[in-house]
């Protein structure tokens, strides 16, 4: 086998459909589009979403909320997840290496649930202020980042 012998596999291709091409062929004279109406004229594309002049679902649905273009999310740490990291510093790419946030384009926000046993430096976008009282009180700092 080389590559001048290569077919796809049997079945898997289909020949065009010859439209226009007499009355023998079954699509001769319309071409298989019928006699008049709106499909039936030369450059016709149906828009997205359009149901024959019906009013289109995306119209009828009542719009709701607010959607706010500047807003930013942060993804979310909890101290008790912390602690599994032993390093004296934790930094976004210690957070990535250990499961707890996925890329290194997020935004890092910590948060107090649990409680620090050793003195860690840790590194953040955001942190609440409980976060914030825990680790200092465990003799760590919380640095942000990009500040």
């Amino acid at each position: 086998m080389n590559l001048s012998n290569l077919r796809p596999a049997k079945g898997s291709r289909r020949d065009d459909k010859r439209v226009g091409r007499g009355p023998g062929s079954g699509r001769g004279k319309t071409s298989g589009r019928g006699h008049k109406g709106q499909r039936a004229g030369a450059g016709y594309s149906r828009k997205r979403g359009f149901e024959g002049g019906q009013m289109p679902l995306h119209r009828r649905l009542p719009k709701r909320g607010f959607n706010n273009i500047f807003r930013k999310t942060y993804t979310e740490v909890n101290i008790d997840r912390l602690e599994k990291i032993k390093k004296d510093e934790v930094s976004l790419k210690d957070m990535i290496a250990a499961g707890l946030v996925k890329k290194e384009s997020e935004q890092v926000k910590i948060l107090g649930r649990g409680a620090m046993a050793s003195a860690k430096t840790v590194y953040a976008h955001k942190f609440s202020q409980s976060a914030k009282t825990k680790i200092e009180e465990a003799g760590g700092k919380a640095l942000i980042i990009g500040s």
